[in-house]
């Protein structure tokens, strides 16, 4: 018997978003022990700048799990993570979410690649975080729902990004446009295309990582020698 599946296409799950609170999980453990461990050392190799990405790509993704001392960050993003993730990891299904989390923090990361200057330290789930904003936008125009109230919160929380100070919005616009592209990938496939849908939902997404990769590979070939090292 075929299982049943969403709107999207991601298998039908019941009960709580696994994925979401594996999430907040992790952050919240994360967050923790950079409290517990002295002199940083969570912060330190987990953290992401532009001028560690050839040493150290994988801080474009750890990066997101991290958290700065102030707890404001983390409660703030935790509360947008639950939200949006109730409503889209249902919709989406687990695997097909999970994507879009992870790789809305990837191009979070290479939004500050690309835009802020190359010794910046980034941390946070707020470009995930965006990225399921712009989700959730692309879920709700399919939908031929109301958007305003979506609109009103980016434009709120993209100001914050440059009224307070320390708040990286390179990786709100790099996770927005990430996020809002893999739905796209997922939501505007025809239904209609039975057993080709899951090929074009994730080439779509697919091509979304490739071009994140490509503008990571363009931006690292305009360092300066000496940090290519």
């Amino acid at each position: 018997m075929p299982s049943r599946r969403t709107i999207f296409g991601g298998a039908v799950r019941t009960g709580r978003p696994v994925v979401t609170i594996t999430m907040m999980a992790i952050c919240v453990v994360m967050f923790a022990l950079d409290w517990a461990i002295p002199n940083g050392f969570i912060f330190q190799t987990f953290a992401y700048a532009p001028f560690l990405t050839v040493s150290e790509p994988w801080r474009m993704i750890t990066s997101a799990f991290l958290h700065s001392t102030d707890i404001l960050h983390i409660a703030f993003n935790m509360y947008a993570l639950w939200i949006l993730g109730s409503a889209l990891e249902p919709a989406f299904g687990r695997l097909r979410f999970t994507a879009i989390y992870l790789i809305s923090a990837f191009a979070g990361s290479v939004g500050v690649l690309l835009i802020s200057p190359i010794d910046t330290a980034v941390v946070g789930a707020s470009g995930a975080v965006f990225g399921l904003f712009g989700a959730l936008f692309v879920v709700q125009k399919k939908r031929g729902g109301d958007v305003r109230q979506i609109v009103v919160l980016l434009v709120i929380n993209a100001a914050l990004g440059f009224i307070i100070p320390n708040i990286a919005w390179q990786a709100h616009l790099g996770g927005l446009i990430g996020g809002a592209l893999c739905a796209l990938a997922i939501a505007y496939v025809p239904a209609s295309f039975k057993n080709k849908r899951n090929l074009f939902q994730w080439g779509g997404m697919g091509a979304v990582v490739l071009l994140l990769v490509g503008l990571t590979l363009y931006k690292v070939s305009t360092f300066p020698t000496f940090v290519l090292g």
